[in-house]
């Protein structure tokens, strides 16, 4: 836990933020210990819920949870995997992801007791919005369609296609994707797909594609990453809120 800390405060002062700006959250669920991380721009302040990669909570998202706190967002980053538990090999990686792919049930409870932890830390879960990259995009549209009370799901290059025996008729709030085009990992027959059973369930929601960017065309540092979609996925993401949080 210390050589997390420790790394992730070197990040987070290489980038401009420190972790003086928020704390991490040791919570239950399920009998279990997960580590997120909040930080609160103003007492109540509309909330933002954000879900990781398959890298799990590391400093990316923390980095992300600053910049939002920075336009006056409170945030709370979810850890979907258990406290201590950031795989750095593939193989760990999927496997961590494959078992709640495998398991949505348990990934929607990991979601929601997130948003309580959030809650019990003084934000306003009735006043937020779900967001997650690759993994926890994939994640975000899970609990989209689990029918949680948020305002808005949107989802960063995430994974698209939609479980059998499920779909998005108890979806509350609107969804929102931003996908790159050129993304071999979820293509955009994929993302064709998606759009075609929104507009079937009656669902408010907006999809965009990125010329050029492939997956994980926002992750900082990547070979992958592509600084005008980033900038362009990230404005649209500012307006959703704007649009949605009071």
């Amino acid at each position: 836990m210390y050589r997390f800390l420790l790394s992730l405060s070197l990040l987070l002062a290489t980038a401009g933020f420190s972790l003086a700006a928020g704390k991490m959250v040791t919570y239950q669920v399920d009998g279990r210990s997960y580590e997120g991380y909040y930080v609160a721009a103003a007492e109540k302040a509309p909330l933002v819920i954000l879900i990781h990669d398959w890298d799990g909570l590391t400093g990316y998202e923390i980095k992300r949870a600053g910049m939002l706190a920075e336009l006056g967002y409170t945030v709370f980053a979810a850890d979907l995997f258990g406290a201590g538990i950031r795989p750095t090999e593939v193989t760990d990686k999927r496997q961590h992801t494959g078992e709640l792919y495998q398991d949505r049930e348990k990934m929607r409870r990991l979601m929601n007791g997130a948003l309580a932890a959030a809650k019990a830390q003084g934000a306003d879960a009735g006043n937020a919005v779900a967001a997650g990259y690759c993994f926890g995009g994939a994640a975000v549209l899970e609990w989209a369609r689990s029918g949680v009370d948020l305002k808005g799901f949107v989802s960063f290059h995430g994974g698209l296609k939609t479980p059998e025996g499920q779909n998005y008729s108890q979806a509350k709030g609107e969804i929102l994707v931003l996908h790159g085009s050129a993304d071999t990992a979820i293509t955009l027959d994929e993302f064709v797909a998606l759009a075609k059973e929104l507009e079937a369930a009656g669902v408010a929601y907006e999809m965009i594609t990125y010329g050029g960017a492939h997956h994980a065309f926002t992750v900082f540092g990547e070979k992958r990453y592509q600084e005008a979609a980033d900038g362009k996925s990230w404005r649209r993401f500012r307006q959703l809120l704007e649009e949605k949080l009071k």
